[in-house]
């Protein structure tokens, strides 16, 4: 044994080091059991329901059927079709979030009048469930007596539309919907970022002669990349994961034209008790949100080396 070891172990610090790794482990072993109870344990369960053909009612004996639901589900036109209505709706709110919460955040930004109750009044929307969003919106959007509709007939516009009830319509009014009841987080985030960017930098540019367009896209951007990345990825995840907003607002319909993958599985499950098949189209959107989740730490990752 060389000599650099028997002072090591002399000294103690291998005895230490397990010491405060245990200590570690019994700090964190709180927060570590409800994860794995209320989230880890559901998820293997659910992933190992999608290979079975379960279904609900007393005494029902469920049986392993491999990728018999997979194969079923490839050929579910209705499924890939709320699909496609799903990856629409994620998309469309996390961009449309991101633009409104970017251009909320630069006016929060600035030294103004009363900057602290519009900042308040811009977490409002975040203070709120989904579920009182949804009868909120619900009642704005009436085609009888919806304020909505109340303002465009107010100024000689057609105001008799059925936003939620129309075929052309539902979409877009759930995804301005979604839009609002989400830019609270993305704007406080936002805003958090534009707070960290120095203001020698805009100084400097404004000095070597860049305009207020060209300081904001050569400075205050870049600045703000590895927040973008965060928030927009968890935004598509949140957004793709969406349920009780939705199912409020529309249920799905008309004619399953907001039906979302999470209410046509819930469907699936609590209305037709098809628990295994319904537990295979959850894993196939497990799939996609660890697509997304992937993008987000390469992101994250990229940043810290940049």
């Amino acid at each position: 044994m060389s000599l650099t070891k028997e002072a090591r172990l002399k000294s103690g610090r291998p005895m230490r080091r397990s010491k405060s790794n245990r200590d570690a482990w019994l700090l964190i072993l709180p927060a570590m059991v409800p994860v794995v109870l209320f989230s880890v344990y559901p998820l293997a369960q659910g992933i190992l329901l999608g290979f079975t053909d379960a279904e609900a009612g007393l005494n029902v004996e469920t049986n392993f059927n491999g990728i018999e639901n997979y194969q079923k589900l490839a050929t579910n036109e209705l499924f890939w079709n709320s699909f496609r209505i799903g990856l629409i709706w994620a998309f469309g709110v996390t961009i449309l979030q991101f633009l409104a919460s970017l251009g909320l955040a630069l006016l929060l930004n600035l030294d103004l009048k009363f900057r602290w109750l519009a900042r308040t009044l811009a977490l409002v929307p975040w203070a709120m469930p989904p579920v009182v969003i949804a009868i909120m919106w619900r009642l704005m959007l009436n085609p009888t007596y919806g304020p909505i509709n109340e303002g465009l007939r107010a100024v000689g516009l057609p105001g008799d539309i059925n936003w939620l009830g129309d075929f052309s319509t539902a979409l877009p009014a759930v995804i301005v919907v979604g839009v609002w009841a989400g830019m609270p987080q993305t704007t406080i985030t936002l805003l958090a970022g534009l707070q960290n960017v120095g203001a020698e930098l805009h100084e400097a540019a404004a000095i070597d002669g860049a305009g207020v367009w060209q300081r904001f896209w050569h400075v205050t951007l870049p600045a703000l990349r590895p927040i973008i990345v965060a928030i927009t990825t968890l935004d598509l995840i949140w957004n793709f994961n969406s349920f009780a907003l939705v199912y409020v607002l529309t249920a799905g319909g008309p004619g399953g034209q907001t039906m979302l993958p999470m209410l046509f599985a819930y469907n699936e499950a609590f209305r037709y008790g098809n628990f295994g098949y319904a537990a295979a189209m959850g894993n196939v959107m497990v799939v996609v949100i660890a697509v997304f989740l992937f993008v987000y730490l390469r992101g994250q990752a990229r940043s810290r080396l940049s």
